[in-house]
């Protein structure tokens, strides 16, 4: 189950009432990682979506202490790297009518790499891509590549990337 849905009954300006309604999801996390001066990509593939380009991520879950603590177990599993660098770079709400937050992080400095560990549902071919290759798809919307837009557009080397500040809001 990934959506609850939620509604209320509220008093509009003319005393009449209305019933609205939203949408709950688990939090999500993303990581751009920086490995050898290029950025991973995943080319992720599930049965439900297709196959789609985006960078490593997933749900937060119960057993994970903290969104950064979800982004380190999704990076591990889905690229086996693991980093000693990180930073909360950016946190969205992307549709208004869903309480669902998106947490993206910075990782840099690899410390160790495993073999990625995938779920049941997930293809995922990992590929590291030039700075300019990332910023180029960012604006296309293409997979999940293009929720990154708001980052890239702004910047224009990995050395900006690496000076984005901690996320303040």
């Amino acid at each position: 189950m990934i959506f609850d849905t939620y509604q209320w009954q509220q008093e509009l300006f003319d005393g009449s009432e209305h019933t609205f309604e939203m949408l709950k999801r688990t939090d999500t996390v993303q990581a751009i990682c920086l490995v050898d001066d290029k950025i991973v990509v995943l080319e992720d593939e599930q049965p439900h979506l297709g196959s789609r380009e985006s960078f490593p991520g997933g749900r937060v879950d119960d057993t994970d202490s903290t969104t950064r603590a979800a982004a380190e177990r999704e990076v591990l599993e889905e690229t086996g790297y693991s980093f000693k660098q990180w930073r909360l770079i950016s946190v969205g709400q992307p549709y208004r009518k869903m309480e669902w937050f998106v947490y993206v992080f910075l990782a840099w400095d690899v410390v160790d790499q495993v073999p990625p560990k995938f779920d049941a549902g997930e293809k995922i071919t990992l590929s590291k891509l030039s700075f300019d290759e990332v910023k180029q798809k960012s604006p296309q919307r293409f997979g999940y590549l293009g929720g990154s837009y708001s980052i890239f557009e702004d910047i224009d080397s990995l050395e900006d990337l690496l000076k984005m500040p901690d996320f303040e809001g």
